[in-house]
């Protein structure tokens, strides 16, 4: 196989990734991620049905640019030969380093179709979709998981074990139920089975909420990387402060002025080629979560929620 920056950040013990979360890991938000320290980044879930229909807006999300070299494309679907043939036409020769399929997602709208985590209890069709994926690309091919669909079927160990002799590259695991969502904790215990017999790398997910739980996770499970979700939103700087905590012990923290900064920074990249009023309804989340704990947050929020543009964003952060 082909060398490429995934499999050797993998190597060498350097993979910190960021998540692929819908709605949030737009490319404005990959490359501040790339630049505050995360050393892969991952697309939103992307439909695989949807762009071989040729779906404006799914096409759109496959934008990339050098900055945030080097990125993973994730797909979801439930049917083979459209998953092989969406990777096949809108990936291959895209400049992703990699393909991630999403068999974690517990969405309703997603498993109803069954998609997502839905594929854990369809572990045939999964395998299915692999080996068809794997059949059209020599691109790195993981696949992200949860540990089952309830407490009752937990079955992230077999599962995995099958994934791998499907021919997947990469296992990632965010070891909560389907039923779950993001609710309780992740159950770390079971990385460490999936990571104790597959021969493939494993990835670790779920409540790696500061440095230190970085630490702890890897010092658990042994997994060959980490991937950081929610913690990172609105805190971007956890990336760099993942990698300071490991090779100085302590980790420093961004000041008021420097998030405010970076609203700025995010909100210009965001509006680039983009209409205004669109661009700052989806930005308010992100304001919302940069803000979280500051001085006055509260009457901050309470402003952003009726600013309609950028002029008005800044005058409320004082920038």
């Amino acid at each position: 196989m082909q060398k490429n920056k995934l499999l050797e950040s993998i190597k060498n013990k350097n993979y910190i990734a960021l998540a692929p979360m819908a709605g949030i890991t737009d490319l404005p938000f990959r490359i501040i991620c790339k630049r505050s320290g995360a050393d892969i980044v991952y697309t939103e879930m992307i439909s695989a049905k949807a762009l071989c229909y040729k779906n404006e807006k799914s096409i759109k999300m496959l934008k990339t640019d050098d900055e945030e070299y080097h990125c993973v494309a994730q797909l979801f679907g439930s049917e083979p030969d459209i998953m092989s043939s969406a990777v096949e036409h809108y990936i291959n020769d895209s400049g992703f380093e990699g393909i991630d399929i999403n068999m974690g997602c517990p969405v309703p709208k997603v498993v109803k179709s069954g998609e997502g985590s839905a594929l854990m209890r369809c572990p045939d069709k999964a395998y299915d979709i692999v080996r068809a994926v794997k059949d059209v690309s020599g691109l790195p091919l993981s696949v992200k998981i949860r540990s089952g669909w309830n407490e009752n079927e937990i079955n992230a160990v077999e599962f995995s074990l099958l994934m791998q002799k499907a021919g997947a590259d990469i296992v990632i695991i965010h070891p909560r139920t389907r039923e779950q969502f993001f609710s309780g904790h992740s159950d770390w215990n079971i990385i460490k089975k999936v990571k104790d017999i597959l021969d493939i790398p494993v990835i670790a997910s779920g409540d790696i909420t500061s440095p230190e739980r970085a630490e702890d996770i890897l010092e658990l499970t042994n997994a060959d990387g980490i991937m950081i979700g929610r913690a990172a939103m609105g805190n971007p700087w956890i990336f760099s402060q993942i990698k300071q905590y490991k090779t100085e012990g302590f980790y420093i923290k961004p000041s008021a002025d420097e998030i405010k900064q970076q609203i700025k920074a995010h909100l210009d990249m965001a509006l680039e080629g983009c209409v205004e009023r669109y661009v700052i309804a989806n930005m308010r989340k992100h304001i919302f979560w940069y803000t979280k704990g500051l001085p006055n947050s509260a009457k901050i929020r309470n402003q952003i929620s009726s600013a309609e543009s950028r002029k008005e964003i800044l005058d409320i952060l004082g920038i």
